[in-house]
């Protein structure tokens, strides 16, 4: 079948073209609203600004597809095939790309609020600005993926593979990010407010001028974290380890910092709680990595606010 036999049944009310084979075919700014293309073998064809609401694509081979600023909302993408697929600006507003594979894909700026993405591999993807408010990627592999300036709150991130991911900028307040494995990671500028870290792993993660007004952090482990210029508000801190982390000019006006551990901890110009001042001279111990002065000498050259 070729593609102006398809637009032509299509236009007489046909929508059932599962397992077609058109690779390479010329989609652009068709509106093909409702097409059942599961299991169609599409590789490198061209959807751009196409408009496949509703559709189903279940299955389909869309290897190297172009459906860049296409309209795919509330499409059945499962188990589809999309990896290197450029995706930029797509439109994919609660669509379902659970277990779909997704690796070397170009996201940037694409909507998918609401979108499943449950177990998708989206490894080494350009995801960045894109819209991910409330979309479910528990058990998704997002190794290596461009997340800068991503908006994620509301997401479900469970079991998530984060490695080596680049978040900087991200929108992430509010997420429930208990427990998980974020060591190394690039959070430079993020928005963490009102998120949950408890038990967090943020070993030698950058945080600087990240902001965590309200968010939780008992017991997460800060080691080597670069934390300059970070705001930490209220944050609730406490029993964290701090331990040769960079906190200059970090505020952390308000913040809960009992049974912390600061043992070479810089902290040069921040903003402390005076609730915290006696405990954290009694336990300050070590010269920081950062300006190699003693810890204690960094604390005197802070400031503690009510």
């Amino acid at each position: 079948m070729n593609a102006n036999y398809l637009f032509e049944l299509y236009e007489s009310g046909y929508r059932d073209f599962a397992g077609i084979h058109l690779s390479g075919v010329d989609f652009r700014q068709r509106i093909l609203v409702g097409i059942n293309l599961q299991q169609a073998s599409l590789v490198q064809a061209n959807l751009s600004r196409a408009f496949l609401t509703k559709a189903n694509l279940a299955n389909s081979n869309l290897y190297r597809v172009n459906a860049s600023f296409a309209k795919l909302s509330e499409v059945n993408l499962q188990r589809a095939q999309l990896k290197k697929a450029d995706l930029r600006g797509t439109f994919l507003v609660k669509s379902d790309l659970s277990d779909t594979q997704l690796s070397g894909a170009n996201l940037s700026g694409a909507n998918l609020r609401g979108a499943s993405l449950r177990g998708a591999n989206l490894c080494g993807a350009n995801l960045c600005g894109a819209n991910l408010r409330g979309a479910d990627l528990r058990h998704a592999n997002l190794a290596w993926a461009n997340l800068s300036g991503v908006r994620l709150s509301g997401a479900a991130l469970g079991r998530t593979f984060l490695d080596d991911v680049n978040l900087e900028g991200a929108y992430l307040n509010g997420l429930n990010l208990t427990g998980m494995n974020l060591s190394g990671l690039n959070l430079q500028e993020a928005k963490l407010n009102g998120a949950q870290l408890d038990y967090a792993n943020l070993t030698a993660t950058n945080l600087s001028f990240a902001t965590l007004r309200e968010a939780s952090l008992n017991q997460a482990n800060l080691t080597s974290a670069n934390m300059t210029g970070s705001i930490l508000w209220r944050a609730k801190m406490l029993g964290v380890n701090l331990d040769r982390a960079d906190l200059s000019w970090a505020n952390l006006a308000g913040a809960k910092l009992d049974a912390c551990s600061i043992e070479g901890t810089e902290f040069t110009d921040a903003i402390l709680p005076r609730g915290s001042q006696a405990d954290l001279y009694q336990k300050a111990c070590g010269d920081t990595r950062w300006s190699h002065r003693p810890t204690r000498e960094t604390l005197s050259a802070s400031q503690f606010v009510e």
